[in-house]
């Protein structure tokens, strides 16, 4: 096995985040005291056998000289962790390489830019250099023990019992408060009501927790989540989902026939930033459900696929690629627009927002089916690309 360690890290040249959907849940301030990569970095050090780390730095171009100048110098301040850093300039050249082996994929299915096309470059970065298997890991989680990737690899590659391989699986994480667990503490109120995962999430991770090591999953943790080339070269990220894309990654392999697995001896610390505003972040789940939706039943209409159902999924997340979506999506909207404070961009979601996501959806439904055909040919296209690996080696 020849891994790597792959690492999305979101920043901003201001303090502003962004907020239109596709945006990112957090970007680290350029001036902050003491960034999440840099905390992420030094968790790595304890780690046995650390294979190269790749950090995609996700910026806006016109801070990219600033941002970089920054990482560089939170990378340099712990030598002992290999980094390889992945800027605008590296990803350009990849993107065009990616262009002339599939010309007719529509839009950036390989960037850094959007979650799925980040991700995207983070296997195809994998490609380039020649490794087999790629753990991501997200900046502002914390590795909890030096035997990380020992637990990252475990079961990669082989096959269960009952001969199914294990191609891709899923750790999970540990919140501040040292609970795998959604917090069921707070009593959800009618803004809450119908937008909630916490009671069919915990029945589900409760199962999982208790039984064997290594079950077949209904969850993915995008920051402690193992995929082997097998299953790489094979099956993108979808580029075209505003948000999700860890989750959406389970339903394509189930389309091709492929398992998520979990590994409940697995684990990471997720210490995030406080969010500013909860309605663009909402709005994105709009357009992910119904965008999700809309894919898999194009998807269960061609024999190539198999059928990705709801039924299939439950209790979690089964619910929310139902029919039952559209009422959870009014209702909340509505009553978030009435008893929170940010009743503007609530309203502006009732009125016009679930039309927007509804057009997205019926214009990219079948995007992501197009695009993952082409997907095997741009991945043997970039294996062992020479011009390339020198380039990311000089990275």
């Amino acid at each position: 096995m020849n891994p790597v360690i792959v690492i999305p890290s979101y920043w901003s040249g201001d303090q502003a985040g962004l907020t239109s959907p596709g945006a990112y849940d957090h970007t680290t301030d350029l001036v902050g005291q003491r960034p999440e990569l840099d905390r992420c970095l030094a968790s790595l050090e304890q780690v046995r056998k650390l294979p190269r780390v790749i950090v995609l730095l996700v910026c806006p171009q016109a801070e990219l000289a600033r941002t970089e100048a920054r990482v560089r110098d939170i990378i340099d301040q712990h030598p002992s962790v290999e980094v390889t850093l992945i800027t605008n300039r590296e990803a350009s050249a990849i993107m065009k390489r990616v262009s002339e082996l599939a010309p007719k994929a529509s839009g950036e299915t390989v960037s850094l830019r959007g979650y799925g096309a980040i991700r995207n470059m983070g296997l195809a970065c994998a490609a380039i250099l020649g490794h087999n298997a790629v753990v991501f890991l997200d900046d502002d989680e914390v590795v909890l023990s030096s035997d990380f990737m020992e637990r990252a690899l475990y079961g990669l590659g082989n096959e269960t019992r009952q001969r199914l391989p294990i191609l891709a699986k899923s750790g999970y994480f540990y919140d501040k408060a040292g609970s795998p667990l959604a917090d069921t503490t707070k009593k959800a109120g009618i803004t809450c009501r119908w937008w909630t995962k916490r009671i069919e999430f915990n029945r589900w991770m409760e199962k999982a927790l208790a039984g064997t090591r290594i079950s077949r999953s209904n969850y993915v943790c995008g920051g402690c989540f193992a995929v082997h080339a097998r299953a790489f070269s094979r099956v993108a990220f979808d580029p075209y989902i505003t948000r999700g894309e860890d989750l959406d990654y389970l339903f394509n392999m189930r389309l091709f026939g492929l398992d998520v697995w979990f590994d409940n001896a697995w684990a990471v610390k997720h210490l995030p930033p406080a969010q500013a505003e909860e309605s663009p972040r909402f709005m994105q789940n709009v357009y992910r459900w119904y965008y999700e939706r809309a894919k898999l039943a194009v998807a269960s209409r061609k024999p190539e696929y198999n059928s990705v159902t709801a039924a299939a999924l439950m209790p979690y997340p089964g619910p929310w690629i139902s029919g039952g979506l559209d009422e959870r999506v009014r209702k909340t909207a509505l009553a978030r627009a009435f008893f929170t404070r940010e009743h503007r961009g609530y309203w502006h979601i009732w009125r016009h927002g679930i039309g927007e996501a509804q057009e997205y959806a019926r214009e990219h439904e079948r995007d992501y089916l197009r695009f993952v055909s082409f997907w095997p040919s741009i991945i043997d296209g970039l294996r062992g690309d020479k011009r390339l690996a020198a380039l990311l080696e000089r990275a």
